[in-house]
């Protein structure tokens, strides 16, 4: 069955929603999981060869979101304790950056709490990612639910991608969030793309969802024709709604970014929160269950992995970063 579907994949063809169901539900032993990886990593070099993109995020305002995001250390209902403070100043942004491209990093993100940026903000966002452009990185944003004529201004500052998940499937999504809506998401992705943006948009697993609302979401992400899909993993933050759960065991977590390739052959699979926590010593499978694409250094609130370490991986497995 596993090699029936690479092979489908391999040739150009897509699979289908019952043919990934049954891959889902199968009962795995170590060796049928080592058979979906290699298939994994088959389509991975067929379609991404041995580039390796990197990103680095800088959490250019943190805490005191009126969001009500289960997950997140930042929402409205959370206790965690976190840093909370208004948007930081250029130089700071620009000082992690050049840290990140000298490291080899290729894109870099600001991402900012709340609903989304108010117009000050939006400003000094744009001049920073004119910065971002003249040193010569690929500059993304995550900045809330901004309208077209907000993202077309960061646009001309220089904005090549915009950042936006959709979290989780339609369903489940009002379980985990009440404060907006998937149609937000979803329209907020697409004037990002009539905006003429690279569009980077995926999800948080481990949260509570089940397999189904995993494959809702990665057909989803297909039909939106989304180029970069982070994967992101539950990291429970003492505090938070989803505080007491427990991370993903490594072998689901890498069986998810398998579905991911076979589904969304031709994207970048981008790997991102809660990798180290959940994967462990299984983080060096990342790119044999099919990943092309990392998220590198530490996320908004929670420590992620140094730059020498993914690089000294990505060199290991033979592959190369994307310039």
């Amino acid at each position: 069955m596993i090699d029936t579907l690479r092979e489908k994949v391999i040739r150009g063809d897509a699979v289908s929603r019952n043919e990934v169901r049954i891959i889902a539900d199968w009962d795995y032993d170590i060796a049928s999981l080592l058979a979906l990886f290699s298939a994994s990593n088959n389509i991975r070099e067929k379609f991404k060869g041995k580039s390796v993109d990197l990103c680095a995020i800088v959490n250019a305002k943190s805490g005191a979101c009126p969001e009500d995001c289960s997950y997140c250390a930042q929402s409205s209902k959370s206790r965690a304790d976190i840093a909370v403070y208004p948007l930081i100043k250029k130089d700071s942004v620009i000082e992690k950056a050049k840290e990140a491209k000298d490291a080899g990093v290729k894109r870099f993100c600001i991402v900012t709490s709340g609903k989304k940026v108010e117009r000050k903000e939006l400003s000094e966002i744009a001049a920073m990612i004119k910065d971002l452009r003249n040193i010569g990185l690929l500059p993304c944003a995550t900045l809330g639910l901004l309208n077209r004529d907000e993202l077309l201004f960061l646009k001309d500052h220089g904005l090549e991608r915009y950042h936006h998940n959709l979290e989780t499937s339609e369903r489940f999504f009002p379980e985990i969030c009440r404060t907006h809506t998937y149609y937000d998401k979803l329209k907020t992705i697409e004037v990002a793309k009539s905006a003429g943006l690279s569009v980077c948009s995926g999800g948080i697993f481990g949260i509570g969802e089940t397999w189904e609302d995993r494959i809702d979401m990665a057909f989803d992400l297909k039909e939106l024709d989304i180029d970069s899909v982070p994967i992101n993993f539950l990291i429970p933050i003492k505090g938070t709604s989803l505080g007491q759960k427990n991370v993903l065991h490594p072998f689901e977590a890498l069986k998810i970014i398998s579905l991911y390739r076979f589904i969304l052959s031709r994207k970048e699979i981008r790997v991102c929160g809660g990798r180290i926590q959940s994967l462990g010593e299984f983080n060096s499978m990342v790119f044999m269950a099919g990943a092309d694409s990392l998220l590198t250094g530490n996320y908004l609130t929670t420590t992620g992995r140094s730059y020498v370490d993914d690089l000294k991986l990505i060199r290991n497995y033979g592959l190369k970063v994307s310039v």
